[in-house]
């Protein structure tokens, strides 16, 4: 099974990583297009300080005992069995966050399917929809996200767009053997 695995020493915290991500994920074909400040413009992965003030990289480990996979009572997540890979069936999710809660290193994450709620009746302006709501923006629903490791790519937008290499895609034995 590949997985992805982080040499601490390099990463310099430049969130390359993380925008290559945001862009993966959207429909957008540039980093100039991306709205940083758009919710449906995710990472699966973060870069965060340990209380010491050292940079940590956190990305899924698709682990073999999943806690998400475990969880996931609508059956959204699935392992890939011939890569071994964890992803989410967004049409299939119900947004109940029990693979949130039950992921030890907080990497699924609430987010919003790709398509924004507009319906006949509904054609209040967006400042109109947040001083009803609270909500300034008008999404269908909530779903879980989480990291597919770019399913169909040879690689990772992550460790394609890693500046120092810190990044890498290696072949790892599991329980059951390597997988191919």
């Amino acid at each position: 099974m590949k997985r992805i695995v982080i040499d601490q020493d390099l990463c310099q915290a430049c969130k390359s990583c993380v925008l290559a991500c945001m862009l993966k994920n959207s429909e957008l074909n540039s980093l100039l297009e991306l709205d940083l400040t758009d919710p449906r413009n995710q990472a699966c992965n973060k870069i965060v300080l340990n209380r010491g003030g050292q940079v940590i990289p956190l990305f899924c480990r698709h682990c073999d005992e999943a806690a998400c996979l475990e969880a996931c009572m609508s059956g959204a997540l699935q392992r890939d069995e011939e890569t071994g890979h964890i992803s989410c069936d967004q049409e299939q999710c119900a947004g109940c966050w029990m693979c949130v809660m039950s992921c030890p290193y907080g990497l699924i994450f609430p987010g919003v399917r790709n398509k924004i709620k507009v319906t006949d009746t509904e054609k209040e302006t967006d400042n109109e929809h947040e001083s009803k709501t609270g909500n300034k923006n008008k999404f269908v629903d909530e779903v879980a996200n989480k990291c597919d490791m770019c399913a169909g790519r040879d690689e990772p937008s992550c460790v394609a767009n890693c500046p120092t290499g810190a990044i890498k895609l290696i072949e790892v034995q599991t329980r059951q053997g390597v997988l191919r």
